[in-house]
């Protein structure tokens, strides 16, 4: 049956809908606003498209207006919607004067499904309890037609979905262990056509991390994608995606450590030659990705901390600033947002009783800062990045990456991160610093935790 367009406001709450008429200007984006305030979600304002399948009307928004709705004396206003949902229950909207005291119970059809009918004041106070009551009632014990509401799921703390992919043996199932461990359930492998079902389901338990890739039944980067933009249109979620990149060199040597095959060179091809085929079909969904994690340098506990950090899995307000140190001659962070070079400051490397020492020492921070360049260049990397981090919070971006480096990652750029840290800190950013290379043995996350604006 083609979906058919009616003057109405529509609106859900825990899997149902509720379809508002009303003449023009008779109060139904204005209720509206007051239940969506209340926690509920919006399907469609003004205009709904309905369809009815297996003798259950369905109630959606019509492209043009999707997401969108007209606030009086504001214009229009963009608000984060609900996809298709069961309609269970019809609202007529009128005057206080012209409503009965004890109306008998009504039901009116629909595009032929007949549905519960009740009248209200739009502009009641108590409108909204009412609604949630008739809902009640409507919907009963009978829940076979309701669909599980992602947005209420989300509203609590089990609603976060992330979905994790990337060349494999660049850290994507560790990653997934570090997510389990983190309160998330953890699912690898799925097929790419049980994603809704399982994405759409998550508010049912635990928070939910998701992992596909190469290996999964049916998978190309495109249709991924696309499964993406579904969930977000139909169910209003938002995943994020994580993608787990790696050097070549590095990937070579972690297959050949553990002697297994790369899954696209079997047998009887290099292990280079089934890198290369993966990094071109996966390249639509580094693209594409949220967030981008290199594990070139990395260990998995370095990179556990990484993870953690950069997704605000602390529960982090406000937008983090990620501050890596690193060696040059070990590779600069290919994720790194700002990169600079320390390499101009006067090395204590060469000074005897410094180089056993690193930048977290007194002693080398001291030498370090005793160059006449230093402090004029820390000064000047706080004017530009505290700014720069305002801006990008604006836009939404929860975290920014700056790696600061000099020629073996232990004394120079370690001093200048733990100084910038200090400024940014002070200034009441939330900061984490991970020191890469101060030693080649382990990497250590400096922990700064119980000193103001830290968050690690």
């Amino acid at each position: 049956m083609k979906a058919e367009l009616i003057h109405a406001t529509t609106v859900a709450l825990t899997g149902a809908a509720v379809l508002l008429r009303g003449a023009s200007g008779s109060g139904k984006s204005d209720l509206g606003l007051r239940l969506i305030d209340r926690g509920w979600s919006l399907v469609a304002d003004d205009q709904t498209a309905i369809q009815v399948r297996g003798g259950v009307l369905f109630a959606t928004a019509p492209d043009s207006i999707e997401g969108k709705i007209e606030v009086r004396g504001l214009g229009i206003k963009k608000l984060p919607i609900t996809g298709e949902m069961p309609v269970r229950l019809i609202v007529d909207l009128k005057p206080r004067h012209e409503l009965e005291r004890l109306p008998e119970p009504q039901e009116i059809p629909i595009a032929g499904v007949s549905l519960p009918l009740i009248a209200c004041d739009p502009f009641d106070s108590s409108t909204p309890i009412k609604l949630e009551l008739a809902l009640s009632d409507a919907v009963g014990t009978d829940r076979e037609n309701v669909v599980e509401d992602p947005k209420s799921a989300r509203k609590s703390e089990n609603g976060d979905v992330i979905l994790v992919t990337g060349l494999s043996g660049a850290g994507r199932s560790t990653a997934l262990k570090i997510l389990e461990d983190c309160g998330f359930e953890a699912v690898d492998n799925l097929p790419l056509d049980l994603l809704p079902r399982l994405v759409s389901r998550s508010g049912l338990g635990r928070k939910l991390a998701v992992g596909i890739d190469i290996r999964s039944r049916d998978f190309a980067a495109e249709p991924f994608l696309d499964q993406i933009q579904a969930l977000t249109k139909r169910w209003g979620l938002k995943p994020r995606l994580l993608f787990f990149d790696c050097s070549n060199e590095t990937l070579i040597r972690r297959f050949m450590a553990t002697r297994r095959p790369h899954p696209l060179a079997g047998e009887d091809r290099p292990v280079a030659d089934g890198i290369d085929a993966e990094r071109r079909l996966l390249q639509p969904l580094r693209e594409n990705a949220d967030f981008l994690f290199d594990s070139s340098t990395l260990s998995p506990t370095a990179l556990g901390q990484a993870l953690t950090a950069r997704l605000g899995l602390e529960d982090r307000a406000a937008m983090l600033v990620f501050i890596t140190s690193f060696s040059f001659r070990e590779g600069v962070p290919r994720d790194a947002d700002f990169l600079f070079d320390v390499r101009f400051l006067a090395n204590p490397h060469y000074e005897t009783d410094l180089k056993p020492l690193s930048g977290r020492d007194t002693a080398v921070s001291a030498f370090v800062a005793r160059d006449a360049a230093f402090a004029p260049f820390l000064e000047n990397l706080e004017d530009l990045l505290v700014p720069v981090t305002c801006l990008f919070e604006e836009q939404g971006k929860s975290y920014l990456t700056v790696a600061i480096g000099c020629t073996g990652g232990r004394h120079r750029s370690v001093a200048m991160a733990e100084a910038l840290a200090a400024r940014l800190m002070k200034g009441g950013t939330k900061v984490a610093v991970l020191h890469r290379d101060i030693e080649r043995d382990g990497k250590s996350l400096h922990d700064l935790k119980g000193k103001p604006g830290t968050m690690i």
